[in-house]
């Protein structure tokens, strides 16, 4: 708490948090609920993957406008708006899914609505937080903002196997989409300065500018093609065969809800602990940490014990909280102002890229070779897109800013700290 006292000091910081808070903890309880509604109505493992593709596409596809937008714009303006049409489509799913009319059709084309707004949402978000603290916080600020969205994972995941395993999973719906307009009134309350103008150009000179500086630097284009692939693998295998193990094998709803709750609770503890380390390579001690995310799939796999696949899910979650908390500085420190946002988009839409395909994919491929085949074969492609990653100078050497490892504890500074890049 000494740490994040200077962060918390901020009025937008807290706003910030409190927003980020209220929206995870509705989202975390759609992420438990969405998979049993199609469930529900007979839906196979394809047609939950069928429904979270949809969830995704539209994101890609609005993404880079997203970017451009946000750095014209305020950015917690363009998140408000983002809000109400998620809002909007979450409440449509919702009242679908309660009076038992909801199609498969329906519920793709309400979760697509969702998604385009999403879109729109995350670069800005992505730039939002640098505006509400001084260049010295940023790292403090990333991990108490983790901090808080990750008890709100906890919660949302928990409350939401129980919400969906006693009253049905159009209640959890309910929540999510209320959760978007609390978070969207929270947010008129920022005020910001405005950014420095931009250049009046076109969206497309904008967009190569972004995508300029996104290929410019090795470091950050070769993370996000290694992530592309790890994001596809955890989407299909966690997000589409984990609710169908645990719907086959592991009691339903509330045990796959006490799983994501643990995997929140891990992403907590990272969290916590980059509060106060601050390694001086931060990408290298990023990569380090993603090969925790393939424990839960080879403990899905076989499947272990509720119990054993909650324990692999806490160590995925620590190591997924260490690798965003290093990798979001990275960005801020890396990344002028005012193209954080494109830059952001076009991180977000690789990393993104073929998580579709891994949602579309995993049911069929699951049926073809088996879910254990595929929650194995895929647990092994994520190690080893780990080690390949390591081959890059860039990500073995990026530094972490003089300024904020200045701020960093005497007991938990390196000891033999080299200097940082400028």
């Amino acid at each position: 708490m000494r740490l994040l006292r200077g962060p918390l000091a901020s009025r937008n910081y807290r706003l910030l948090v409190a927003c980020d808070v209220t929206s995870m903890l509705g989202m975390s309880m759609a992420t438990v609920a969405i998979p049993f509604a199609v469930l529900s109505i007979g839906g196979s493992a394809a047609d939950v993957g069928y429904v979270l593709a949809t969830g995704l596409v539209p994101t890609a596809v609005f993404l880079l406008l997203g970017g451009v937008l946000a750095d014209r714009f305020p950015r917690h303006q363009v998140m408000m708006i983002a809000n109400v049409a998620q809002a909007l489509a979450q409440a449509g799913f919702a009242v679908l899914v309660l009076t038992g009319h909801a199609r498969l059709w329906e519920m793709m084309a309400l979760n697509a609505a969702r998604s385009c707004a999403f879109g729109f949402y995350m670069p800005a978000a992505q730039g939002l937080l640098p505006q509400t603290v001084t260049a010295d916080q940023l790292a403090s600020a990333n991990a108490g903002r983790r901090l808080g969205l990750n008890g709100a994972q906890i919660a949302g995941a928990a409350l939401g196997g129980i919400v969906v395993g006693l009253a049905g999973p159009g209640w959890g719906l309910v929540a999510d989409a209320a959760s978007y307009v609390l978070a969207g009134a929270m947010r008129a309350g920022m005020r910001f300065s405005r950014l420095p103008p931009m250049a009046s150009t076109s969206i497309l000179q904008e967009l190569r500018e972004g995508w300029r500086a996104f290929t410019s630097r090795r470091w950050l284009w070769t993370v996000v093609v290694q992530f592309s692939l790890v994001n596809a693998i955890f989407a299909g295998a966690v997000g589409v065969l984990g609710p169908v193990v645990a719907d086959h094998h592991l009691g339903g709803a509330r045990s796959w809800g006490l799983i994501l709750a643990a995997e929140a609770a891990g992403a907590v503890l990272g969290a916590t602990v980059m509060v106060r380390y601050r390694p001086a390579r931060l990408l290298l001690a990023a990569s380090l940490a993603v090969p925790f995310l393939a424990l839960p799939l080879l403990a899905l796999a076989i499947p272990l014990s509720v119990p054993v696949i909650a324990a692999a899910a806490l160590l995925a979650g620590v190591g997924s909280e260490v690798f965003e908390v290093n990798w979001v500085t990275a960005m801020q420190q890396q990344i002028p102002a005012a193209l954080l946002s494109r830059v952001s988009a076009y991180d977000i839409l690789g990393s993104l890229a073929l998580s579709p395909v891994g949602t579309i994919l995993a049911g069929p491929l699951a049926i073809v070779i088996g879910i254990t085949a595929v929650l194995a074969g895929g647990g092994g492609i994520i190690v080893a897109a780990s080690l390949a990653i390591l081959f890059v100078p860039e990500v073995r050497g990026l530094r972490r800013h003089a300024a904020e490892a200045s701020t960093t504890p005497a007991s938990t500074a390196p000891e033999t700290a080299p200097p940082a890049a400028s």
